[in-house]
């Protein structure tokens, strides 16, 4: 087996996190049978739709088959495809054990709990993981120490959510985005207010069932992900000419985050673009305290013809060199991870294949900050053409 990258080696025992994906815990749910999705937007699939002992269970593209239906939520803490359980082969405690379906027996190599998203197995306290951060079909999942990435999130059917509204997805589509999702380490900017100072939306605003949502910033009715629309007219912020419907990072106790690049930072998402006229920003780690830039130290674009595109600036002065880095088709699920590991470099992983960039030493005086949303990238008259954007996952964690 390949070797893991640093960034999902990581150990997360003194991980600080904040996780935006279905709030969700096996022991409150009723029995509910639906599919389990991961990274990619690839679901949870066993191999060749065989119920023999042994059978690989994987990623593999949604279908609806019942090889990807699975009973969460059972009293014994169990998941449960074609009469039989997810199980870690041999009861294995070790990073890179395999995943398979098996005869349910009742040990802990078959129980698995829900904790921010992840799913982890009682025996070895390790998380249900996508090896080598791939979201290719026919992978086979393995069990690894938890690191808060990408590849160890799952949406789980009815996670979260009432027994009358959960759809495949697990997302509940009649509640506002702070019902599926947890927005207590964010607050929302929108295109619009006065001029130069658009409309800022607090994180006690944004959470909850009932919480803050509008044509900018609102649950798609389809399917629960939580969409953000920026139009190529709307208010800016004084230094930039480009409309936003973005989240900026924040503490829990409402203060603005503003971290030191020392240490291991990740933001992890899972999206699909609706539409761009031009190109859209939909993630970025900014520079906080430390001087007066207002540059970011890398923006993730997305262009209408497909390409995704890291953005690193050059200094904080200005200059950025464009990268691309990946190519989806438009309305197509994806996955990213933008990080800072060791103060030095930044780590872009974009449906699994991961590059690094040198930090230049420039930026080390400044601390930062994570955003996330439609930042369109394009202006106009119009206020019909512009950047949607629907987040299916979003991760914070910091180490």
């Amino acid at each position: 087996m390949k070797r893991r990258s640093k960034l999902l080696a990581a150990t997360a025992a003194a991980a600080v996190a904040g996780t935006i994906g279905v709030l969700s815990n096996t022991s409150a749910l009723a029995a509910t049978a639906g599919q389990i999705t991961g990274l990619g937007g690839k679901c949870v699939d066993v191999a060749s739709a065989s119920s023999a002992n042994g059978a690989h269970v994987q990623t593999y593209d949604c279908n609806g088959t019942a090889a990807q239906t699975w009973t969460v939520g059972n009293a014994d803490n169990t998941l449960q495809s074609l009469g039989k359980c997810m199980d870690v082969t041999a009861a294995a405690t070790t990073n890179g054990a395999k995943v398979q379906l098996y005869d349910c027996n009742g040990t802990a190599a078959q129980k698995w709990t829900v904790s921010n998203g992840e799913l982890v197995n009682t025996g070895s306290g390790k998380c249900l993981d996508a090896t080598d951060n791939s979201s290719a079909n026919g992978n086979q999942l393995q069990i690894w120490t938890c690191t808060g990435a990408a590849n160890q999130k799952w949406t789980l059917p009815g996670a979260g959510t009432p027994p009358t509204s959960p759809p495949s997805g697990g997302l509940n589509t009649s509640v506002a985005p702070g019902g599926n999702f947890n927005l207590s380490v964010w607050e929302l900017q929108e295109p619009i207010g006065s001029p130069g100072s658009p409309t800022t939306i607090s994180s006690s605003r944004l959470q909850g069932s009932g919480g803050f949502q509008d044509s900018y910033f609102y649950t798609d009715g389809s399917d629960g992900a939580m969409t953000f629309w920026a139009p190529e007219k709307g208010v800016t912020t004084p230094n930039s000419n480009y409309a936003r419907s973005e989240l900026r990072e924040m503490n829990t106790n409402g203060s603005a985050a503003d971290w030191a690049l020392s240490g291991t930072h990740r933001l992890n998402a899972t999206l699909r673009v609706v539409s761009v006229t031009s190109n859209v920003c939909v993630g970025q780690i900014h520079l906080g305290s430390g001087g007066s830039s207002t540059k970011p130290l890398i923006e993730l674009y997305y262009h209408s013809n497909g390409d995704v595109v890291a953005g690193i600036e050059n200094s904080p002065d200005g200059g950025q060199n464009t990268h691309t880095v990946g190519h989806v088709a438009v309305g197509t699920k994806w996955s990213y991870t933008i990080g800072v590991s060791g103060g030095n470099t930044i780590d872009l992983t974009v449906n699994g294949s991961t590059t690094h960039y040198a930090i230049p030493s420039s930026f080390n005086p400044y601390h930062q900050y994570f955003k996330a949303g439609s930042y369109n990238q394009s202006s106009s008259d119009s206020t019909t053409n512009g950047a949607r954007v629907a987040f299916y996952g979003l991760t914070v964690s910091h180490s």
